[in-house]
């Protein structure tokens, strides 16, 4: 029987020989060794080529880029590929080395085969590798200027400017286009409105803003402008590097609007890196400007003038802001010649109203003489009416609190147009003694917060583009200098661009407050004489020698900040009233001389990068509330219970590429003793508490985070993400397993932003029994975990318990991606679980997902405003039919404000949203309505319907259709027609 078989199997052998050509037979026969070497080398070098692109792949996703489809693709190919060679791999090691006509002989014949068809594969994926050029494009940020304003109020003059503008966007003649008109007629936030429409009516692939100021700082514009485009230019230390960087950028958008605001004189665009005219084409530029004469300087084309608002508007808009009824003629009186006096500015036409808002009678005739009256001062360099002034003089007067008024003149120590942090001015309150002694940093926020507010809703702050910062208007803020000079004796000359020290010895002698940040001084005198001075903000070249003798004067400072020079920090040793220290970017020596500082509150030490390790006599600062080393990339060593003996401490912040040495038996491997984590529970008012921990064996057996921390932004494993100062509970686990008690604990902190990457031992992200955490999560951003299979586990509620749609009701963002083992995105029953707040929805590449929403989810997505979902191979069903207890779709689903569905790379997708097949569940007149959506992308791989399971009317007001991928994609078009879809006129549709 064996010879039998032996003969069999070399008759088949022999069949397949005579397929082959004789030379490739002899060395499949008698050159295995050849293939195996062969094989292994192809092998190693696809290995390193996928290991070198996944290299550039992760630096790219730190900087936050989109990964090309085809550089994913090749990835998953090669990857596949190489653990697809895994049983050929076993074989070789089993093969015999036979070489007579056995059934050896046969094997090894077929495994020389195998693996030459192998190293051919290997080798053909390897020379695709070389095509990739660059691995990513740059991920646009969400352009945050642009989005509908509750500032624009339209009145006759803006409307006639607005359109005067469209008009000359859309003339090919017309590339510089200048606005012009007085401090605060509003046309900042006309241009605003412009962009945003612009944007909106895709005029322009690209639109951009940046604000000039009436001191350019060219590397301050070309980071606005570059943050905007999502470009890195920080690694360039010159402008000139930084222009063509921007320039080569510019220059590959084939249309874009540039908004440069608030110019004051002519501005050289090569100099920013900005290409225009006969350089490019497609760039236009609109400026705005006090001053008629920089539209000629710029050779404005179009010059656009925004006057002041008439009369009976100028009424209507204080009317509006004063809470006027027209039910009060004798107010109405008074009110009118306030009005009057405002000049039709919007900006005093606010503030005033809303400064006299729900005042006496004998107040607004007060308020009215006050105005009249008034003999403001002119201020420097400004040509404009002076009840501008006068106006928000009064809006200052009329604030009810002391501490309003103080964080008003606080603002106008950052320069102009300055994105002030809510963090900064918060620590100059504390330092400048605006609160309690025994009162913590957190109750000082919300005060500061609370006087934010106020000031914002008399429009004498403004919000910025995130909540953690406000603006100043220009003029606002140079009445709040004139009035800081003038009753609290600062001297203000921030973001002025000094290199050379211009004061007198006596020049300061009054002064309690100064303000030299966004300058660039190369000297110092060797010291000052200030005997009132409390604050002093300085900023320095880098490479200035602060003079030892410098502070000496200085014996009443409460609060430094130094950015910049060298200082040797025995320079303080005199200056024992300071409260709060801020070094930045400076380097420090002789950090032993802080142990003189006792009073001190608070100390910043960021991006300090020569500062390798913290002396032991910090822990000696018995009434120090905040420590901050955040970026200090030198940082290699806490000393052992520094941290654990700042008992005061409320607010530690060791994040973004600081400190990472954490030991857990107080050891270093170097020998020294360094810090460790069970250190934290010390500190009982701890509150908030940036880290980053690379390792899980970082953290001790049984550790738990303080139960008072109420912020915290906290990365485990790879920094992929940089860190930020805390202003809510963030959570990022990247690389890394971790422990369930830990992260147990975080929930009942209430997390609210979690970030989860490549953690490879996860199956379910969040457990049935952290179910009550779920009802704070606000973003959850899970990436490539290879053993990921659900996402929520929801479980059964407890018998008795109260939740009735909470779970998962504060969550607006979900963004799930590269899950290969992902089947479902909720496991168990979702009667318990609302998404009221969910706005952004992105799944790619989950291969095993077969639907999103169950029925009862779908039912309520009043919020959502994107859908993205790709490369979900097994997708059916968008909305499933049914939920896990058989509940068919009572009614059609409905999205109110849905903007956007991109839908590419799916399939099995039978249709994107299911209708019941139920009348009662359709409308009145029969159509499916998506009343705000306006685009719509499909990649087509089958021929799926956009309603189902049969036709249905549905009314999409689209302003952008694109359609690509399939043969029959007119058919599908023609299914649209045929379904009576409604198009808005200014339908942009591409079909490929």
């Amino acid at each position: 029987m064996a010879l039998e078989s032996a003969g069999g199997s070399i008759i088949a052998m022999l069949a397949e020989l005579m397929v082959e050509p004789v030379g490739r037979q002899f060395r499949y026969m008698f050159c295995f060794n050849n293939f195996v070497e062969e094989f292994k080398e192809q092998k190693e070098n696809l290995a390193l080529a996928l290991d070198g692109l996944q290299k550039e792949v992760e630096a790219a996703e730190r900087n936050a880029e989109e990964i090309k489809k085809g550089v994913k693709k090749w990835m998953e190919d090669a990857n596949s590929k190489i653990e697809g060679a895994k049983p050929l791999e076993n074989e070789i090691g089993r093969n015999g080395k036979c070489f007579t006509w056995c059934p050896n002989c046969m094997r090894q014949f077929k495994l020389s085969k195998a693996l030459a068809k192998k190293s051919e594969t290997f080798r053909k994926l390897l020379e695709n590798s070389t095509k990739f050029t660059k691995v990513s494009d740059i991920a646009h940020p969400q352009p945050i200027e642009f989005l509908p304003s509750k500032e624009f109020t339209s009145s006759k003059s803006s409307e006639e400017a607005f359109e005067q503008i469209m008009d000359a966007l859309k003339d090919d003649k017309v590339n510089m286009i200048g606005l012009c008109g007085m401090g605060g007629v509003g046309k900042t936030t006309l241009v605003k409105e412009v962009g945003r429409r612009a944007k909106e009516l895709q005029l322009f692939p690209e639109v951009l803003m940046a604000t000039v100021s009436q001191n350019p700082n060219v590397t301050d514009i070309q980071h606005q402008m570059a943050d905007k485009l999502g470009l890195n230019i920080k690694e360039k230390s010159t402008n000139a590097g930084r222009a063509d960087r921007l320039w080569q950028r510019l220059k590959q958008v084939e249309k874009m609007l540039i908004i440069l605001d608030d110019v004051w004189k002519y501005i050289d665009l090569k100099e920013i890196g900005i290409p225009f005219g006969d350089d490019h084409r497609g760039c236009k530029i609109l400026l705005t400007t006090r001053r008629t004469n920089v539209c000629s300087s710029m050779k404005c084309q179009q010059k656009v003038s925004l006057r002041e608002l008439p009369e009976k508007e100028a009424w209507d808009l204080f009317r509006i802001n004063a809470g006027l009824l027209d039910g009060h003629p004798t107010l109405n009186t008074v009110a009118r010649e306030v009005a009057r006096e405002c000049q039709g500015l919007p900006i005093a036409l606010v503030t005033v109203g809303r400064a006299l808002r729900d005042q006496s009678a004998l107040q607004w005739e007060l308020a009215c003489r006050q105005l009249k009256e008034s003999q403001f001062a002119r201020m420097e360099q400004i040509d404009e009416k002076n009840n501008a002034y006068t106006c928000l003089k009064l809006s200052y007067d009329y604030l009810k609190l002391q501490e309003t008024k103080s964080c008003f003149v606080l603002c106008c120590l950052f320069p102009e147009d300055y994105d002030i942090p809510i963090q900064d001015l918060t620590r100059y309150a504390v330092g400048y003694g605006l609160h309690q002694d025994a009162e913590p940093i957190e109750d000082a926020r919300k005060r500061v917060s609370v006087a934010i507010e106020n000031l914002k809703d008399c429009c004498m702050l403004l919000g910025s583009e995130t909540e953690e910062h406000v603006k100043m208007h220009d003029l606002v803020r140079d009445v709040a200098i004139h009035i800081a000079s003038e009753e609290y004796r600062f001297m203000v000359k921030a973001g002025l661009g000094l290199k050379k020290w211009q004061w007198t010895g006596k020049s300061f002698e009054g002064c309690t407050t100064i303000s030299l940040m966004g300058n660039k001084l190369a000297e110092l005198p060797e010291g000052l004489v200030c005997p009132r001075l409390k604050v002093l903000l300085l900023e320095v070249g880098y490479g200035l020698n602060v003079p030892q003798r410098f502070f000496e004067g200085m014996k009443e400072i409460e609060v430094l900040s130094l950015e910049g020079g060298r200082l040797s920090l025995q320079s303080l040793e005199l200056s024992t009233k300071l409260q709060l220290l801020v070094l930045i970017m400076c380097e420090c020596k002789d950090l032993i001389w802080l142990r003189k500082l006792q009073r001190l509150k608070i100390l910043s030490l960021k991006r300090c990068l020569s500062i390798e390790e913290l002396p032991d006599e910090i822990g000696e600062l018995k009434e120090l509330r905040l420590l901050d080393v955040t970026s200090c990339e030198g940082l290699r060593r806490i000393p052992v219970n520094l941290i654990g003996r700042l008992k005061k401490l409320e607010e530690l912040l060791i994040g973004d590429r600081s400190f990472k040495g954490w030991d857990v038996v107080g050891c270093d491997s170097t020998g020294g003793m360094n810090a460790s984590l069970t250190e934290l529970n010390s500190l009982s008012q701890l509150a908030v508490l940036s880290l980053w921990i690379p390792k899980v064996e970082c953290i001790p057996r049984d550790f738990v985070f303080p139960v008072s921390l109420r912020k915290y932004d906290i990365i485990f494993g790879n920094r992929f993400d940089a860190g930020r100062y805390p202003t809510s509970t963030r959570l990022i686990l990247a690389g890394t397993s971790f422990n369930a008690k830990t992260f147990e604990q975080l929930f009942l902190h209430k997390l609210e932003f979690v970030k989860v990457r490549d953690c490879e031992d996860v199956f379910t992200l969040f457990p049935a029994k952290l179910r009550q955490g779920l009802k704070n999560l606000k973003e959850v951003i899970v990436h490539s975990c290879k053993s990921l299979e659900e996402v929520f586990e929801l479980g059964e509620a407890d018998e008795g318990s109260s939740e009735e749609k909470e779970l998962l009701s504060s969550l607006t963002l979900l963004k799930l991606q590269e899950l290969p083992e992902l089947k479902c995105i909720w496991k168990g029953p979702t009667r318990h679980v609302s998404l009221q707040n969910l706005v952004h929805l992105k799944v790619s590449d989950l291969k095993k997902l077969t639907f999103i929403f169950t029925p009862s989810l779908a039912r309520n997505l009043p919020k959502l405003e994107s859908l993205r979902i790709s490369e979900c191979g097994e997708l059916k069903h968008i909305i499933r039919e049914e939920d896990g207890e058989r509940e068919i779709i009572p009614e059609s689903p409905r999205f109110p404000k849905l903007k956007k569905i991109n839908i590419s790379f799916c399939s099995s997708l039978e249709y994107v949203f299911p209708v019941s097949m139920s009348p009662n569940a359709l409308p009145r007149d029969g159509i499916i309505k998506f009343p705000r959506l306006r685009e719509l992308s499909l990649w087509l791989q089958s021929n799926y319907s956009f309603l189902g399971p049969r036709n249905f009317d549905a009314q999409l007001p689209l302003q952008r259709l694109t359609i690509e991928g399939h043969e029959e994609v007119g058919n599908w078009l023609a299914q649209l027609q045929v379904r009576n879809l409604y198009f808005s006129t200014n339908l942009n549709c591409q079909l490929r």
